[in-house]
């Protein structure tokens, strides 16, 4: 076997497997921005190792390209909304939304005219966000977006929180699927300052992914975590709630995380109830009048845990039982990529 046989045939390194992650997995469904960020003007956002311009048509339906024109590498977001494409600010090159050149003013009849020269992305819109399928080639149709009930079915209330953190984000994750951290990090909370400070855990599968939740303690603290993968990958815990919080049962945070870079994450959690009626409003009103505030302090505990981590902490850990949730999220994901590259 000569050199280059043996290089394009070599098995996929840890390096590689981290890499790939690093950038976020394909032919996933990810959140990038909420859906108030995009109007007609187009926006420029950096996300998952691209840089994508979004924007929305006369009718409100959302577009995505690179933000690369095809012709010179010009930003396609500095330039004209022309409903299902955009101009180039550059050269007028007109790149409709699937990635096609329909229009070089100067030079009519060119090569370009009619190439699918730009790559473009399938966008949703949902739950109060902009979502982007991730494919590792173009595809006509992508696989639709399923999303948890808490966000997506007609029983549930919820509020999106958007933040932008600095660090990986899969430091969120970690953070979420470690259950055991709401006992000390947020042990001052209305909500989290009950309950043993340790605990037995198990790892229950599920149809979806899997379950860490603590062995004989139930709606008492944050008890459990859940990671899912519905074509999108999602997190999902609950926290129960006093009466003063008002009609709905435990408060219920589906969580989703999105990478821009290694140093930057931008982080979506939806605040869930299952209401109906009056007591939907009652819930949303006591939420934006007292709960709101009490829950960013949360967040902002959980923010500031992780911005001041080190880069290479996950790389210096001494682990124990209660992080068994997060070492089975981690293999998860590694071989997810591991399955990806070996595709490829």
């Amino acid at each position: 076997m000569n050199t280059a046989t043996a290089t394009a045939t070599a098995a996929p390194t840890a390096a590689d497997v981290d890499k790939l992650l690093e950038r976020g997995l394909y032919d996933l469904w990810y959140p990038i921005c909420p859906s108030h960020f995009v109007k007609e003007r187009p926006v420029s956002l950096r996300r998952l190792g691209y840089k994508i311009a979004v924007w929305r048509d006369a009718t409100g339906a959302v577009h995505a390209l690179e933000d690369h024109c095809p012709h010179r590498g010009a930003p396609l977001s500095m330039g004209v909304n022309l409903g299902d494409r955009l101009a180039c600010p550059y050269h007028g090159v007109e790149v409709r939304c699937d990635g096609t050149v329909t229009k070089v003013p100067a030079s009519p009849g060119c090569t370009l005219e009619g190439s699918r020269a730009a790559r473009s992305f399938h966008v949703v819109e949902a739950a109060e966000s902009i979502w982007l399928y991730n494919s590792r080639e173009y595809v006509e149709t992508p696989p639709p977006l399923k999303l948890p009930e808490e966000i997506s079915g007609p029983d549930w209330s919820s509020f999106l929180c958007y933040v932008e953190w600095r660090g990986d984000y899969r430091y969120v994750a970690d953070n979420v699927m470690d259950p055991m951290h709401g006992s000390f990090v947020h042990k001052q909370s209305h909500s989290m300052s009950e309950g043993d400070i340790s605990a037995k855990f198990k790892l229950r599968k599920t149809d979806t992914g899997f379950m860490f939740e603590k062995d004989g303690q139930r709606d008492v603290n944050f008890d459990w975590a859940e990671w899912a993968d519905t074509g999108t990958q999602w997190m999902r815990l609950a926290i129960p709630y006093p009466k003063t919080g008002g009609p709905g049962g435990s408060f219920t945070v589906i969580g989703s995380y999105t990478p821009v870079s290694p140093q930057l994450s931008v982080v979506f959690f939806w605040r869930c109830r299952k209401v109906s009626g009056w007591q939907r409003d009652v819930w949303r009103f006591l939420y934006r009048n007292r709960l709101e505030e009490r829950h960013w302090v949360v967040l902002e505990q959980d923010r500031v845990m992780l911005e001041t981590m080190e880069p290479d902490a996950n790389q210096r850990e001494h682990l124990y039982e209660h992080d068994v949730g997060l070492s089975r999220l981690r293999k998860t994901m590694q071989n997810l990529a591991l399955k990806q590259l070996t595709a490829k």
